[in-house]
């Protein structure tokens, strides 16, 4: 049996795009994407991924793990080289 609802009708309900064009004023016809309030040509979800998932992320030497663990062998050193320093005199 078929269903007399037109699958469409949720479509056509949707909230839409709010961008406006700078030249007539006018607002973008096309649906907004789910939990944005512009489409996906005017920019939701848009964004590039972070860390190795960009594809501009070369090696990750300068991320903030590896700075704390830098910080925390520096730290390591200068307490090794007080106590040999101590141990000298």
């Amino acid at each position: 049996m078929k269903s007399d609802a037109n699958p469409m009708h949720k479509a056509h309900n949707a909230p839409r795009c709010r961008a406006k064009a700078k030249t007539t004023g006018k607002r973008c016809k096309a649906p907004a994407k789910r939990g944005w309030k512009v489409c996906r040509m005017h920019g939701a979800g848009g964004g590039a991924p972070t860390g190795p998932d960009n594809g501009a992320w070369v090696h990750g030497d300068r991320s903030q793990a590896v700075e704390q663990n830098r910080r925390t062998l520096m730290a390591l050193l200068k307490v090794a080289r007080g106590g040999a320093a101590s141990l000298a005199r």
